[in-house]
């Protein structure tokens, strides 16, 4: 698949609607193209994958993952967000940099690479629901998968290597008072009893500091109480986003949070861990001897519910994502398409399961 290829599947993509959970005519776009270029493609919900050469249970595995769902276009696109448009370098459309870019990039570097055997089985899997971390996508696939020992995950990075992500916790916190009358000395305001709480969210530093990733991040987003205007509330709940390091499991934290703070603690979930891969990993350090410059990445993918070492890749900026008109510049597809081929072209992994 030559660069003016690329550009063409990336159109056909961009034009087919693949909101996260609606991703099923995207996904029957991308098993006919595996089919188109002699693949036998695996299909399970809206995610679809294929080997490049028959399995060696003796190499290690390698995945290539990047997302084929989008989220929803904003009122204040000007452009159609589903018919693709370029204007100079730009190539305009919603998803085409979150991450339709890094699909077709990884595409065109899998079927490269299945010309010649390399040391590693290589799996390219166009997956769903990442936008929503819904269990409806790489998590519904990896089970169907042989064991990974290393996964490339395409997101926009402007091609520099996020050799560390921050996690997720989203807590639901509830203060308990008891309900009076405002104009008697009655009751346990749970505001007042909340502000201590909220308070030690604002202030508290976690002892663990990532040199890539920096501190743990808790910020206060939401807050609700009341009834009316003359009564005491019984209870104040308020919600806080808490942005891990690869220095602590999200259970971890928890626990610490639950000990510090008298209020009630309900996490949303404690799956969406931070990642972070070694330095003197092979494929870091063949990133690092091309002169590129290795980072942490304060947003997520699907790094996030992949128990195996990943690393995060890809063309286009992440300040694009999630924005009116989104864009990739066309010169990036051809450099993500080179950059894919020489880091991974006889890479040499160990086999870890």
């Amino acid at each position: 698949m030559n660069t003016p290829q690329a550009i063409d599947l990336l159109k056909r993509l961009i034009a087919t609607p693949s909101v996260s959970r609606d991703e099923a005519a995207a996904a029957d776009l991308m098993q006919a193209e595996f089919e188109r270029w002699g693949f036998a493609p695996k299909h399970k919900g809206n995610n679809v994958w294929a080997e490049a050469w028959p399995y060696d249970e003796a190499k290690p595995t390698i995945l290539l993952d990047a997302h084929i769902d989008t989220v929803k276009p904003s009122a204040a696109w000007v452009r159609d967000p589903f018919t693709p448009s370029v204007e100079g370098d730009r190539l305009y459309g919603l998803g085409s940099n979150d991450t339709g870019t890094s699909v077709v990039a990884m595409f065109a570097t899998f079927l490269r690479l299945a010309k010649t055997e390399q040391p590693y089985n290589l799996i390219m899997l166009a997956s769903a629901e990442e936008e929503v971390t819904g269990a409806g996508g790489v998590r519904a696939v990896l089970q169907e998968l042989p064991a990974i020992d290393f996964a490339l995950v395409g997101e926009p990075t402007s091609l520099q290597p996020a050799v560390a992500e921050k996690g997720l916790m989203v807590l639901d916190c509830v203060a308990h008072g008891v309900a009076g009358h405002a104009a008697r000395e009655e009751g346990v305001n749970a505001i007042y009893k909340a502000l201590k709480d909220i308070e030690w969210f604002r202030t508290h530093r976690f002892e663990r500091v990532s040199p890539m990733l920096g501190a743990v991040k808790m910020t206060v987003t939401g807050i609700e109480a009341g009834t009316q205007h003359n009564v005491v509330p019984a209870e104040c709940r308020f919600m806080v986003d808490v942005r891990v390091n690869e220095c602590y499991q999200n259970e971890e934290l928890l626990v610490e949070i639950r000990e510090a703070v008298e209020c009630d603690v309900q996490p949303r979930s404690t799956h969406l861990n931070s990642s972070a891969i070694a330095l003197d990993h092979p494929a870091v350090v063949r990133l690092i001897e091309m002169g590129h410059v290795p980072f942490g990445s304060p947003t997520m993918s699907n790094q996030a519910v992949m128990p195996f070492t990943t690393l995060k890749l890809g063309p286009g900026d992440s300040a694009r994502s999630h924005t009116a008109d989104e864009y990739v510049l066309l010169g990036e597809i051809a450099d993500a398409m080179e950059l894919y081929f020489a880091l991974l072209d006889n890479l040499k992994i160990e086999k870890t399961k």
